[in-house]
């Protein structure tokens, strides 16, 4: 009969496995931080003040009524293409790089005829876009 008793060994911790899984999840939240995105275009969302913006830059009002149709400087487009829109920002622009662009869009007007308008403006450069909006109705100003 043996009565030594066995020398128990302490139990270790085996971290290595632990860091390893900590540095993968530390990779992969500076991956997924990473992937956010700049919109290209700076669009100013309208206040409710009085007063109007002055800037020294040309302004170009692009109007767009309930059917799609395209107004640039109140003057109306021979169609909806964007090539169409773009021609007609560059002859309004008048050689300026950053002209000031007011986008009015009636409340019935297509998404679609929207967006053209914003990306032919994109694609052209002009990052300075305003969307104008009216006060509800018996509000004043």
């Amino acid at each position: 009969m043996q009565l030594r008793t066995r020398r128990r060994e302490e139990p270790e911790i085996v971290v290595i496995p632990l860091i390893d899984v900590l540095l993968m999840l530390l990779i992969f939240f500076m991956v997924a931080t990473s992937f956010d995105k700049y919109s290209q275009m700076k669009i100013k969302l309208p206040e409710s003040s009085a007063a109007a913006e002055t800037t020294d830059r040309p302004v170009i009002e692009i109007a767009i009524d309930a059917q799609g149709r395209y107004f640039v400087n109140k003057q109306e487009l021979l169609n909806t293409q964007t090539d169409t829109v773009k021609q007609a920002l560059q002859k309004a622009a008048q050689g300026a790089s950053d002209p000031q662009l007011i986008l009015s869009a009636d409340r019935m007007t297509p998404h679609q005829a929207v967006i053209t308008a914003m990306d032919a403006a994109r694609q052209l450069g002009f990052v300075n876009l305003t969307f104008a909006t009216s006060s509800p109705a018996g509000e004043k100003q």
